[in-house]
């Protein structure tokens, strides 16, 4: 087998037969998508309706969570990890229980109020898929291409934003490197499986700002600290994720004591904060954040708190329309401060965070664009750059790679 990067440049025949796997794949993960996420949006809506009467078992739904995990798969608790180990070579196989385990388990942390995302699951879920395929199709490398195609093809049938899946895939697993050789089968995946979970009914958030910002010297200014404020919040999501995640398994070992005491202390912290407000994805703190509701000063961190410790608990979930949440919640609160537009500068903490947290580039900013309109790309972009270089030691991707330059 050709190393991958001896491989970049395939023949049109292979491009062509890439491109049709591309296709493949990405209309079985919309499908797959599109019934994850109208299931997920159906939970919301029936929490939202009869919270007082849900959230109180939110420990008893953990308890059911991992118990899914312990009898059938407890190797695919490791949700995240295992696709990047499979795509860094790693290991060779998904088990195929991720699939009804990870979606059961979302779909459980959300109806009984956990906070948490949904994209994280996506991605996953697109890497299962897009992995069933490695014994059928014959090219170099078909194992990395495959799941960084599933990867891609998740994120964009969900989120519907199919340029930013396509870079979000090829430069997560390794920060500063593209997975160039996957390619081909990403541009005809992320189009494929965007498109078609639209059809099939699934919404994509979208608001389109209506004016262009003008860079001048002062607000490149404005960029720069909105950057570093922006990268701060992301490091800190990371940072509290990673302790928490530490603590409650160091002193509390066993997982269905963890899960369930978390989920009793959360059922009543989420109670008594604004009953609910920081419940589900965060949607509705994205939706204040670009409209006349009310935004607290506090919203951000207490999303950013309450994703943290449902997570860290062993609840399953994203973290990444969370850290849109915090990052927009937060933008609103900058923006008088700063003296710019609110909808300018929620929309690029909307960005910016996900850029800190995740150590991705190229995505925010083309999340940016298809999500907020291409007008105001330059200021979009300032912003994220510092986010981005702000600190790159820690992800919300534990086994994201770093590309080592000049030995450092």
């Amino acid at each position: 087998m050709n190393k991958i990067t001896d491989s970049y440049q395939y023949s049109y025949r292979l491009c062509l037969y890439l491109g049709m796997v591309g296709v493949v794949i990405g209309l079985l993960v919309g499908i797959i998508d599109t019934i994850f996420g109208r299931v997920l949006l159906y939970a919301g809506e029936v929490r939202s309706a009869a919270l007082p009467y849900l959230l109180p078992f939110l420990g008893l739904a953990g308890l059911v969570i991992v118990f899914l995990y312990q009898f059938f798969s407890k190797e695919a608790q490791k949700g995240m990890a295992l696709i990047f180990e499979v795509a860094h070579g790693e290991r060779q196989t998904i088990p195929l229980y991720l699939i009804p385990l990870v979606v059961i388990s979302t779909w459980l942390t959300h109806l009984f109020g956990g906070s948490a995302g949904r994209e994280g699951v996506a991605v996953q879920l697109g890497a299962t898929i897009s992995h069933r395929f490695t014994p059928y199709f014959t090219f170099p490398n078909s194992t990395q291409i495959l799941v960084v195609t599933g990867m891609a093809a998740g994120f964009a049938g969900l989120f519907q934003t199919p340029l930013a899946a396509l870079f979000f895939a090829l430069e997560v697993l390794t920060i500063g490197q593209l997975q160039l050789y996957a390619l081909i089968p990403c541009l005809f995946a992320v189009y494929t499986a965007s498109s078609f979970s639209h059809l099939l009914g699934l919404e994509k958030f979208s608001y389109f700002l209506s004016f262009t910002q003008i860079i001048t010297v002062d607000v490149f200014l404005k960029c720069v600290l909105l950057g570093i404020l922006f990268g701060m919040t992301g490091n800190l999501f990371v940072y509290f994720q990673n302790l928490l995640k530490k603590r409650l398994a160091h002193y509390v070992k066993n997982p269905y004591w963890r899960i369930f005491m978390m989920g009793i202390l959360l059922s009543l912290a989420l109670g008594f904060s604004h009953f609910g407000r920081y419940s589900g994805l965060g949607t509705n703190l994205i939706e204040a954040s670009f409209s006349t509701q009310q935004i607290y000063s506090y919203d951000f961190l207490l999303k950013l708190l309450f994703t943290t410790l449902t997570l860290a608990a062993g609840f399953q979930g994203g973290e990444v329309t969370p850290l849109f949440a915090i990052g927009a919640s937060l933008g609103v609160i900058l923006a008088p401060i700063v003296g710019l537009p609110v909808e300018l500068v929620a929309a690029t903490g909307y960005i910016s965070v996900f850029a800190s947290a995740t150590n991705t580039l190229l995505a925010p900013i083309l999340i940016g664009g298809e999500v907020f309109g291409f007008q105001n790309l330059p200021f979009f972009t300032i912003t994220i750059i510092i986010s981005y270089i702000l600190n790159r030691s820690q992800s919300i991707y534990g086994l994201q790679r770093s590309l080592s330059i000049g030995g450092e």
